[in-house]
């Protein structure tokens, strides 16, 4: 993607500050409003609370924004008919002035164009429950894989296979770390019961190994996966447990594609009575800190 085509803001483009890029998808499709304005503009106080310049990234009336205004988030949040646009999309939504909320692997592209190095997210997608019969294998993956940006998640969304994105991810190179713990998440939970096999536990180490990836010539970026702190996570057999009913809800239904991610999220938030949204909401937070943090560390590094 050519760095000319985005329409950077000021405050982003004259940053002094190291800057966080963050998505739209979970304005206008992972949360209902108004919670979900207001939690994308906390999001973005946070990242400016630890010392770095908030960029959240969507595409308005054709025009793909680095760093969307008060203004401009809460449009994304509250009109209707917003594309959900994932990489291959952003044409589309260019070409016919849409407006478009960039998931995860939209908003790495835009990150990378934009000279972005840290990205933070809710979750990202990943190897689909059903991907040996149904080949699906989320868009982030490849994108996580192929752009210069460190991603900043709670892991891949829980309904996920989360050891076939594990195989996945080492098959196509990418570094993962887990903050502070030996588990890889399960998004809502602390504990997948997989190891990402690489434990981090402070932003210098992760700026480092990224350092050393990018003077060394190896193409894309990093992942680090945070778990919620115990406390605002879900207890484990309860993330599983409003996972299953939700795939078989979807399954019985005949749910696929990008329609089936908002409806696993909307089912899971039914069946654990709303503590699953509290827990998301806790999570993109968290991220946010860490995110941060890496990026401030990050920004006293020379990098190639």
């Amino acid at each position: 993607m050519k760095s000319d085509q985005l329409w950077i803001a000021p405050r982003v483009r004259g940053a002094k500050l190291p800057v966080v890029a963050l998505e739209s998808t979970i304005i206008a499709h992972g949360m209902p409003y108004p919670v979900n304005v207001e939690t994308a503009l906390e999001v973005e106080s946070i990242v400016a609370a630890q010392g770095a310049t908030p960029a959240t990234l969507g595409i308005l009336d054709g025009r793909i924004i680095v760093g969307l205004s008060e203004a401009e988030i809460r449009r994304m949040g509250s009109e209707p008919g917003v594309l959900k646009a994932c990489e291959r999309d952003i044409p589309l939504a260019v070409a016919q002035g849409r407006n478009a909320a960039v998931t995860a692997g939209a908003s790495i592209a835009i990150a990378a164009a934009a000279g972005i190095r840290v990205f933070v997210t809710g979750g990202i997608g990943a190897v689909g429950p059903h991907a040996s019969r149904d080949f699906d294998i989320s868009a982030d993956l490849p994108a996580i894989a192929g752009y210069p940006v460190i991603t900043v998640c709670a892991g891949a969304k829980a309904f996920m296979d989360i050891g076939a994105t594990l195989e996945w991810l080492e098959t196509q190179r990418v570094p993962v770390a887990t903050w502070g713990s030996d588990q890889f998440p399960l998004f809502y939970s602390r504990r997948s019961g997989f190891s990402s096999g690489w434990r981090v536990d402070d932003a210098e180490e992760v700026a480092s190994v990224f350092a050393a990836k990018r003077r060394l010539g190896l193409d894309g970026g990093l992942l680090v996966a945070v778990p919620l702190p115990e406390e605002q996570a879900l207890p484990e057999e309860v993330t599983r447990a409003a996972i299953h009913g939700a795939l078989e809800q979807a399954e019985a239904a005949g749910i696929r594609g990008k329609a089936l991610t908002p409806f696993l999220l909307s089912k899971i938030k039914e069946l654990t009575g709303g503590r699953s949204l509290e827990s998301n909401i806790a999570l993109i937070k968290n991220n946010a800190r860490v995110g941060a943090r890496i990026a401030a560390a990050l920004g006293s590094m020379d990098l190639p």
